[in-house]
């Protein structure tokens, strides 16, 4: 597939690259930077626990975490605190590598398979091994169904559904952001004064949605592995 022109593309060096090489590191490198900032504000506080008054870039952080440890707790109550690291990491990168697409002349890096199959292959990972670490050797259990003579067919089943939700994960993030992306591409070209405008205001709202589909699917994922309803019959 030919790769989308951008503004890399004019950067000596950068043009063979794909865009998605340099904006979903990038992406992470500026979040990092932003994490060390609020750690250095935080420690320098008498008062950690107390939040800054106004819009400040420690007052943000503190907001998105109180928002996405919420979250969190209300798709696995229990123990939230352990799964938020992964689940408010995965909505915050792709929310940010989303907003990407909405800057004239640039691509997120989410409209391309690579990136979402990794984000999608981590969260198989996390949340089969999250399973075996609350349940042990049990956790298997969980692919044989309630009935026992069942379990051929339902240890098939369950084999499938799981290989199948990382192609879900990203494939449903990757034709979005593409369709979402190719959209506001087409008509700032037909009309590129006012109506964009609208189109990227539309691509915010997209960039987040997504990243909170994505987000919500991961921890469903992860709250269905740890459950114990079946451990006490």
């Amino acid at each position: 597939m030919h790769e989308q022109l951008t503004w890399f593309s004019f950067i000596p060096g950068l043009r063979d690259v794909p865009s998605y090489m340099i904006t979903y590191p990038l992406t992470g490198m500026v979040l990092i930077v932003c994490a060390l900032l609020v750690s250095r504000t935080l420690r320098r506080r008498n008062y950690p626990e107390v939040p800054d008054e106004g819009l400040t870039l420690s007052s943000l952080f503190d907001s998105i975490y109180e928002a996405l440890y919420n979250f969190t707790a209300s798709v696995i109550p229990d123990e939230p605190e352990r799964y938020l690291p992964l689940i408010g990491t995965l909505f915050i990168l792709i929310f940010f590598s989303n907003l990407w697409g909405v800057i004239p002349g640039m691509a997120p890096p989410t409209d391309k398979l690579d990136t979402n199959v990794a984000m999608a292959l981590t969260v198989f990972m996390a949340y089969n091994y999250y399973g075996f670490r609350s349940h042990g050797i049990k956790y298997l259990k969980h692919f044989m169904g309630p009935i026992w003579w069942l379990a051929p067919i339902m240890v098939v089943v369950e084999l499938i559904s799981n290989a199948v939700r990382p192609v879900s994960l990203s494939l449903r993030l990757f034709g979005n952001m593409l369709g979402d992306h190719t959209v506001l591409g087409i008509f700032s070209h037909l009309l590129p004064i006012i109506v964009p405008i609208f189109f990227m205001a539309l691509g915010i709202f997209v960039s987040f949605i997504q990243a909170l589909i994505f987000s919500i699917l991961s921890a469903i994922y992860i709250a269905l592995a740890v459950a114990h309803e079946e451990e006490e019959h």
